[in-house]
């Protein structure tokens, strides 16, 4: 039971790692950079003066997305630590792994509509906040396997208790 454990530490610290990327980058205004200032999902600051950016149709995409997969990490997490801290009861890593690739599906969804939106523009480049969350993008996805590892070990070691196993 040692692999199993093991597995779902990781995807906890895992997803734990992808929500704070993920909450980073959607909090902050560093998506892109320009040479008057930079931009992000929600503000624009130029010359250091910041407003709110009109709503647009794919930068709403890609904040709603976003927002969503962080809510969606967050409860794959805790539901991933559920199942590490009630080993008596018969959870399964099977949903938390379905929420975490749903988390790590929408990201990716978010990431793509944004970059399409931006990739075109002379002079705009991508900043740090951009890169985070691409970042969290492969720690939600490796928490969604590590659970769902464990959830496979679990299965075949309740599948195979009642047979008698002789060396």
């Amino acid at each position: 039971m040692g692999v199993k454990r093991s597995l779902q530490r990781g995807g906890i610290l895992l997803s734990l790692v992808a929500n704070v990327l993920m909450v980073l980058s959607t909090a902050t205004n560093y998506w892109t950079r320009q040479q008057e200032g930079h931009s992000g999902l929600w503000q624009e600051c130029n010359h250091g003066i910041c407003s709110n950016i009109a709503c647009q149709t794919t930068l709403a995409v890609t904040a709603a997305c976003m927002v969503l997969a962080v809510g969606v990490g967050v409860v794959g997490m805790v539901m991933g630590l559920r199942i590490r801290c009630n080993e008596g009861e018969s959870l399964r890593g099977q949903t938390t792994s379905a929420f975490l690739f749903l988390g790590g599906l929408l990201l990716l969804t978010a990431l793509i509509g944004y970059t399409v939106k931006n990739s075109w523009k002379n002079n705009v480049f991508f900043s740090w906040s951009y890169f985070s969350a691409w970042l969290a993008l492969p720690f939600s996805i490796l928490a969604g396997f590590c659970f769902l590892l464990a959830d496979m070990i679990m299965q075949s070691t309740d599948a195979i208790s009642g047979f008698l196993v002789c060396l």
